[in-house]
C-alpha cells in the first residue's frame, strides 16, 4: 500500500483543476483536496506545511475547449511545410495550452515552440536549399504559426510569452544561410555524428554536441568577415552576435537532416542545458528578509520573514528541480552578502520544492518533457516528487560552477542521480518518486 496525495487547485476565468499525485511506500492510501479560487491560488501558509488528509475523490471530466479545433485564416505565402509536421506542431499546441503557457513556458511551452520552428525551417530548407527566410516571408510564417496552433487549443499570445520575433526566422548576421555554402564550409559529418543523437543526461555537461556547433558557427561568421568595415569597440560584439546568429543557422540544418522526432530530441536536449543552469524565477528586494532574520531578531520572526518571501516566488511559475536547487542557491547567496551567515533554510524548514508553483511543489524533471492530452483523462505533466530535500544552504558568497561534480548539487541523496549528470537514467526512475499530475477542465466561463 502507498500514501497517496492529491491538490486541486482552480484557475479563473477558466476553473483548471490540477491535480498531484505521489506514492510513498508503507502509509496506507489517503489524499488531500485543497481548493483555492485565483486570487488565492497561492495560500499564505509555511511552505512545508503538510497537506491534511481528506478522502480520494474523481476529478471533473475534461470538457470541449481542449478540443475544440478552429480553421485558422493563412496567409498562403508560407513557404513551411506545418502539414509536414503535424504531430509535431500538436504537441506544441499541448505545451502551449491556453492557461498553462504562462506557467510552463520557461521549461516546456517555449523551448517545444522553440524547437518547432527550428525543425520546420529546417525541413524547409530540404526543398528551398535555404536555412533562412526573408524579413517579409518570416513575418508571414510566424502568423501562421501562431494561428495554426491557437487553432488546437495555444494560448494566443506565444509571441510574447516566448519572445518570438520574425528575425528569430531569418539568417539575422550570419553570413551563410544557404544548404549548399553551409556543407561546403564546416564539416557536416563530424557535426552530425555528434548531434545527431545525444546524451540528454551528460550533455549539458560534456557539451560533446554543444562544442560541435559552436564549433561550425565560428567558421559559418568568419566567412565574409571583414574587421576594417567595423568600429574597434563594436568588434567583440559584432563577432558574438554574429556566432548567436549562426548558431541558430546551424541548428537549423542539424533539423532538416533529422527525423521530426529526433530532432526534436535533440533540440529540446540542448535547451534543457541552457534552461537549468539558472535560476528563471524573479528574486525581487531581500529587505524584509534581512529585517526578520537580522541579529535582533528571533527564529520565529526570521521564518516568518523567509516564508513570506518565498511564497512569492511560489506564485510565477512551475521549475525544474535543478532550477529550484539553482534558486535556492541565488536567494541563498543573497542573504549571505548580506550578513545572514546562518543557516536559515534549515531553521525555517525551506525545501526545495517550496521555489515551485503552488503549496504541492511540483517539480518538473530536468530531463526535457512534454504535457499530455487524453479525452478521457484530462491533460498531464510530469512531476518529480523528491518531497522534501532540504533546499541547500550556500558554503559561500559565490554562485558554485556549473557541472562541479564536487558541488553541493550531486551532494543532496535524494535528488535524482540524472538530474546531477552523474549516473544513468534507468537509476533516475527507478530511485525517484514520480507523479503524474492531471489537470482537467471545469469551464465555468467568468
Amino acid at each position: 500500500m502507498g500514501f497517496r496525495f492529491c491538490a486541486l487547485i482552480a484557475l479563473v476565468p477558466l476553473f483548471y483543476s490540477i491535480q498531484f499525485c505521489g506514492v510513498v511506500s508503507g502509509y496506507h492510501e489517503s489524499s488531500v483536496l485543497v481548493t483555492r479560487r485565483a486570487d488565492e491560488l497561492l495560500p499564505q501558509i509555511s511552505p512545508s506545511s503538510a497537506p491534511m488528509p481528506f478522502l480520494p475523490l474523481l476529478a471533473p471530466s475534461p470538457l470541449t475547449p481542449f478540443t475544440n479545433m478552429t480553421s485558422p485564416k493563412l496567409s498562403g505565402q508560407c513557404v513551411l511545410n506545418f502539414t509536414g509536421l503535424s504531430d509535431m506542431m500538436s504537441l506544441t499546441s499541448i505545451d502551449c495550452m491556453a492557461v498553462f503557457a504562462p506557467l510552463l513556458a520557461n521549461v516546456v511551452c517555449c523551448p517545444q515552440v522553440e524547437a518547432t520552428l527550428v525543425a520546420l525551417l529546417g525541413q524547409s530548407s530540404r526543398y528551398t536549399n535555404s536555412l533562412a527566410l526573408n524579413g517579409t516571408v518570416a513575418t508571414l510564417c510566424l502568423s501562421d504559426f501562431e494561428q495554426i496552433l491557437v487553432g488546437q487549443g495555444a494560448n494566443d499570445s506565444l509571441s510574447n510569452i516566448c519572445s518570438i520575433h520574425p528575425s528569430n526566422l531569418t539568417a539575422g548576421s550570419c553570413p551563410v544561410s544557404e544548404t549548399s555554402e553551409f556543407e561546403s564550409t564546416v564539416d557536416s559529418s563530424s557535426l552530425l555524428a555528434a548531434c545527431g543523437k545525444i546524451d540528454s543526461v551528460n550533455e549539458c555537461c560534456e557539451q560533446v554536441c554543444q562544442n560541435a556547433i559552436l564549433d561550425a558557427a565560428q567558421k559559418l561568421a568568419k566567412k565574409d568577415y571583414n574587421l576594417q568595415s567595423i568600429d574597434g569597440s563594436h568588434v567583440l560584439s559584432d563577432h558574438s552576435s554574429r556566432i548567436n546568429d549562426c548558431k541558430s543557422i546551424v541548428l537549423r540544418w542539424l533539423g532538416s537532416k533529422l527525423e521530426p522526432s529526433r530532432a526534436k530530441d535533440v533540440l529540446r536536449g540542448l535547451s534543457n542545458c541552457r534552461i537549468n543552469k539558472v535560476c528563471p524565477l524573479n528574486l525581487p528586494s531581500i529587505h524584509h528578509v534581512i529585517q526578520g532574520c537580522g541579529p535582533e531578531s528571533n527564529q520565529t520572526a526570521c521564518c516568518s520573514s523567509l516564508e513570506s518571501y518565498v511564497s512569492h516566488l511560489q506564485r510565477q511559475s512551475f521549475v525544474t528541480n535543478l532550477q529550484a536547487l539553482n534558486c535556492a542557491t541565488a536567494l541563498g547567496v543573497k542573504l549571505r552578502k548580506s550578513n545572514i551567515t546562518n543557516d536559515v533554510y534549515s531553521q525555517c524548514h525551506i525545501s526545495l520544492k517550496d521555489f515551485s508553483l503552488q503549496e504541492s511543489g511540483c517539480l518538473l524533471p530536468s530531463l526535457p518533457s512534454d504535457v499530455v492530452f487524453d479525452k478521457s483523462t484530462g491533460v498531464s505533466f510530469l512531476c518529480d516528487l523528491n518531497d522534501n530535500i532540504p533546499a541547500p544552504w550556500p558554503a559561500t558568497s559565490q554562485l558554485p560552477v556549473s557541472c562541479n561534480k564536487s558541488s553541493t548539487a550531486v551532494n543532496i541523496p535524494a535528488l535524482p542521480a540524472a538530474a546531477s549528470g552523474i549516473s544513468s537514467l534507468k537509476a533516475t526512475f527507478s530511485n525517484s518518486l514520480l507523479c503524474l499530475v492531471t489537470a482537467v477542465t471545469a469551464l465555468i466561463l467568468m
